[in-house]
């Protein structure tokens, strides 16, 4: 149940001193945020302590019991036939999704897929209009049903993330935990101080940290209360390109150690591919695939999902079974297929062997340089425009002539009636 005991004389004061201080320190939208940040960890914490065994129980009072060898592991949340419109528009629309406990999930997709929506409605602050969403087990939305934002034990990371300026280190992490007793309090705060790597930094302030840590100061307040799952809201935008790369890695290594369930709304691929263990790809307010980095870039689900996921190449063909006959030969396919088809073959896929002028497939129009690899373009004496990724040791001039050679299988989609 709500707790609508009255907020006593020091409550309100301090609640009126730090609306003041957001007033001459941020802007509406992050004021906004932080009012979210609160309603969740305020009604999440009041439910801490009966949610967390007590540390003094015998082992007599919970008798083990053997797990099933068969038995699948606990999902940390689902969504079934999920379900939001504004007004005419669909911004989620049935969207089928599952995580199990313990896994980092991406949902990638352009701007205005409807990914940022589906994390809203997970973590409450919409309701569905159909559908159901379940995290832990628990049922937090459905018909006639939906759990305030302040009970689904979720933590939020805000694109802005929302560190209250006045508060330092300790007291943004410990802002969470107020209903906690005062020795689990400090026990914890010093728990996930050493976990995001932030102990002898309590009493900075948000000022005197740089971009990263103040990343870790967002991550280690969601994470204090221990929530059923962590929500993240394109949180490396703010970061420059040099310092995002740093920060993913720890982010994901702070979630590994701390058996986190965690998703991360990016329209960033390489921040997708690189970060999480599963990624789901919502184009149009649905999920079109849910699949490992790997499995996603190298089988996609259909067309759309490779054009989006990687730089591509379609070539028009004709499959039988597990080959294929395009303008660059007979090629094998990952999976059997028959009639008119899509090619799909990767840059890297594509080798570049030069060649006489008399015998060459192609000859070079481009070639942009990034250090680490090359992009080539190259035009086939058909017209047709090919990208070939390359290591950064290979030079080709421009107008040289090249043979073309594909590396591995590929893949192949039904071509589309229309």
């Amino acid at each position: 149940m709500v707790d609508e005991r009255k907020p006593t004389v020091r409550e309100e004061m301090a609640d009126k001193k730090l609306e003041k201080k957001f007033d001459k320190k941020f802007n509406v939208r992050n004021w906004e945020l932080a009012a979210e940040l609160r309603t969740l960890e305020e009604g999440r914490d009041g439910d801490a302590k009966a949610a967390r065994p007590s540390f003094n129980h015998s082992q007599a009072d919970h008798p083990a019991t053997e797990p099933s060898m068969t038995q699948a592991p606990p999902l940390g949340l689902r969504l079934r036939g999920v379900v939001k419109r504004f007004g005419e528009v669909g911004a989620a629309n049935h969207v089928d999704l599952e995580v199990p406990s313990g896994q980092l999930l991406a949902l990638l997709g352009p701007s205005g897929c409807g990914k940022t929506t589906t994390l809203r409605l997970i973590a409450g602050f919409e309701h569905v209009d159909a559908g159901v969403i379940e995290i832990g087990g628990e049922l937090v939305a459905g018909p006639g049903v939906h759990v305030p934002p302040e009970k689904r034990r979720v933590g939020m990371v805000f694109q802005e993330y929302a560190i209250f300026p006045h508060l330092n280190v300790l007291e943004n992490i410990r802002f969470g935990l107020h209903r906690y007793p005062p020795h689990l309090r400090e026990e914890r705060v010093k728990t996930v101080l050493e976990l995001v790597g932030l102990l002898g930094l309590e009493k900075r302030m948000p000022h005197e940290l740089s971009g990263g840590q103040q990343q870790r100061v967002a991550l280690a307040r969601a994470l204090a209360p221990e929530p059923a799952v962590i929500l993240l809201d394109e949180p490396f935008s703010n970061l420059d390109a040099g310092l995002r790369v740093r920060v993913r890695a720890e982010v994901r290594a702070i979630l590994k150690q701390a058996n986190a369930t965690a998703i991360f709304v990016t329209h960033d691929q390489e921040e997708a591919l690189s970060l999480v263990d599963q990624v789901a790809v919502m184009l149009h307010g649905q999920v079109q695939q849910v699949a490992s980095p790997q499995k996603l870039y190298r089988q996609p689900a259909n067309r759309a999902v490779a054009e989006f996921v990687g730089e591509a190449n379609f070539l028009e063909g004709r499959a039988s079974g597990r080959e294929v006959e395009c303008a660059l030969g007979t090629l094998e396919t990952q999976v059997a297929v028959q009639g008119p088809v899509d090619v799909l073959i990767r840059p890297e896929n594509i080798e570049l062997i030069p060649a006489s002028a008399q015998a060459a497939d192609a000859r070079v129009r481009s070639q942009l340089f990034f250090g680490h690899d090359q992009l080539v373009t190259v035009q086939t004496t058909s017209g047709l425009l090919l990208d070939v990724r390359l290591g950064p040791a290979y030079h080709f001039a421009f107008g040289q002539p090249v043979k073309l050679r594909v590396v591995g299988p590929v893949m192949a989609y039904p071509r589309s009636s229309s």
